[in-house]
C-alpha cells in the first residue's frame, strides 16, 4: 500500500506499507486514510440476496441481506435521502437487488455498506429466470425421455428427503404404509424454504444416492407460495445434481399447478406427496386381490382341461374297439395271414423262374463246352503238352498224346499229309 506523505508526517516515514517496521511504524491516521481511500476506489455494485433484518431508526434503513445459495450475510444502510425513496414493499423477508459502495469512516474504523439505490425483485422477473433455465436445461438435454429411469415396482428401501417432522414426510409414510405395510425409509431432513434449499436438498439427494440400500428417492414437500416452493427447487445446481444420480428420483414438490425444474428433471413427476407414495409401492390389498383373482381363475383352467380330457376319454371308452380290444388283433392277424399267403406264393414264383433261368444257362454253358465237341467225335492232339493245328508241327516218327471224349491214348506218327489246298494268288 502505498500513500504520499501527509504535511504533517515525517520525511523518514516508510511509503510502502510493507517497508513498516516496529521501529518505524506508520501513524494510525495514515492507515485509515489509506485505507479509505482504497475503498473508495471501488464502484459501485448491484448485488442480489434476501432481507433478514430491516429497521428504520432516525430515517435511515438499517439492513442485513443474506446471500440466496450460501450461509453468508452482510449489514447494509440506506441513509434517510435513499431510505425514504425505496419501494413500500421492502420488508424483512424480501428479495431484493441493490446498488452498494463501500464506506470507510476513518474515525472509528467502521466500513459500512451503503444503498444508493434498492428494489425489489418481483414474483414475475422471479418466474422468468426460472423459465429461462427451464428451456437452458432442456436444451441441453438434461429433461430428455431417454434420460429417465424406471421406478422400482418394489422398492427395497425408499429415501426420503423432506423437512424436519412435515405435513408432507408423515404424509409419505403414512399412504406408502397403507400400500404396502413392509416398506421401509431412509429420511434425511433438509431445509424446505429459504436460500439453504439447493445446497441441503442436493446434499441430502447425494447421500442417499451412494446408499446402496436405497432404490428410490423421493423428494417431498407440501404446498405454499410460489417464492416458497418454485424457486427454491428450481436452483440451477440442485437440478444439475438431480440430473446425475443413478437412483430413480421422484419430485414430489408443492401441488399439481406448482411446477419447479426439479420436477422436469426428475424421473417421475408426482402432483403431491400423497401421489408421490401410491407411485412408488403397489397396493398390497388390490395385489392380494389380484393374486387371488390369479388363483380363481387357474383352478377354473384346470378343472375345465379335467373336464374336456374327461370327455375324451369317455369318448375313446364307447368306441367298438376299445369295447373289444381282441377285435382290433383278430383283424390284423387275419391282415398278417393274407399277406404272409402273398409273399409265400411270390417268393415260390421267383423261385421257380430263377430255376428255368439257370436250366438254361447251364444248357448254354455245356453247349460251348469242350466236353461237348469232343462228345460228337472230335479229338484234340497234342505234342509235348502243345496241341497241334498243322501237320506242319509234327513229324514221322513223333509222338503224339490224343484226347477223346472218353479217355486218352497215345500214337506215334508214321505219315504226314498235307490236305491244305493252296489259295490261289491275286
Amino acid at each position: 500500500m502505498t500513500e504520499h506523505t501527509p504535511a504533517h508526517s515525517s520525511p523518514a516515514q516508510p511509503q510502502q506499507a510493507a517497508d513498516t517496521s516496529a521501529e518505524n511504524p506508520w501513524p494510525l491516521a495514515r492507515l485509515s486514510d489509506n485505507l479509505k481511500r482504497y475503498i473508495e476506489r471501488v464502484s459501485p455494485t448491484w448485488v442480489e440476496g434476501q432481507l433478514i433484518e430491516h429497521r428504520i431508526s432516525r430515517g435511515h434503513a438499517w439492513m442485513t441481506m443474506r446471500d440466496l445459495d450460501v450461509e453468508m450475510s452482510l449489514p447494509v444502510v440506506a441513509w434517510a435521502r435513499t431510505a425514504r425513496t425505496l419501494d413500500s414493499s421492502i420488508t424483512e423477508g424480501s428479495r431484493v437487488v441493490a446498488l452498494v459502495k463501500p464506506n470507510f469512516y476513518t474515525k472509528t474504523g467502521r466500513l459500512t455498506m451503503v444503498v444508493n439505490d434498492m428494489r425489489p425483485v418481483g414474483i414475475g422477473e422471479l418466474l422468468a429466470r426460472v423459465e429461462r433455465l427451464r428451456r437452458a436445461l432442456a436444451e441441453e438435454g438434461l429433461f430428455a425421455p431417454e434420460r429417465k429411469k424406471p421406478l422400482p415396482v418394489l422398492p427395497n428401501r425408499i429415501g426420503l428427503i423432506t423437512g424436519r417432522d412435515s405435513d408432507a414426510m408423515h404424509d409419505v409414510q403414512r399412504n406408502v404404509l397403507l400400500r404396502w405395510p413392509g416398506a421401509t425409509f431412509e429420511v434425511v431432513h433438509a431445509a424446505m424454504q429459504g436460500p439453504q434449499v439447493g445446497t441441503e436438498v442436493a446434499a441430502a439427494l447425494h447421500r442417499l444416492d451412494e446408499n446402496p440400500a436405497v432404490d428410490v428417492i423421493v423428494v417431498a414437500r407440501g404446498g405454499g407460495a410460489l417464492e416458497e416452493v418454485i424457486l427454491p427447487f428450481s436452483d440451477e445446481g440442485l437440478v444439475r445434481t438431480a440430473a446425475e444420480l443413478t437412483t430413480p428420483l421422484v419430485s414430489a414438490i408443492g401441488h399439481e399447478a406448482d411446477r419447479p425444474v426439479l420436477d422436469d428433471v426428475a424421473d417421475f413427476r408426482a402432483s403431491t406427496p400423497t401421489d408421490a407414495a401410491k407411485n412408488i409401492v403397489p397396493d398390497a390389498a388390490v395385489e392380494l386381490g389380484a393374486i387371488a383373482d390369479s388363483r380363481v381363475r387357474m383352478a377354473q383352467a384346470v378343472q375345465r382341461l379335467v373336464d374336456v380330457q374327461g370327455q375324451q376319454i369317455a369318448q375313446l371308452r364307447s368306441r367298438p374297439v376299445m369295447a373289444q380290444p381282441s377285435t382290433m388283433i383278430t383283424t390284423r392277424s387275419d391282415e398278417i395271414h393274407q399277406m404272409l399267403s402273398r409273399v409265400r406264393a411270390t417268393f415260390a414264383h421267383q423261385l421257380d423262374r430263377g430255376s428255368d433261368q439257370i436250366g438254361q444257362l447251364k444248357a448254354r454253358v455245356r453247349s460251348l463246352s469242350p466236353q461237348q465237341t469232343l462228345n460228337r467225335g472230335y479229338a484234340v492232339v497234342q505234342r509235348h503238352n502243345t496241341i497241334l493245328r498243322s501237320v506242319n508241327d509234327v513229324g514221322v516218327g513223333d509222338e503224339l498224346d490224343i484226347l477223346v471224349a472218353a479217355g486218352r491214348l497215345s500214337a506215334t506218327t508214321t505219315a504226314v499229309t498235307d490236305t491244305t489246298q493252296e489259295q490261289p494268288r491275286d
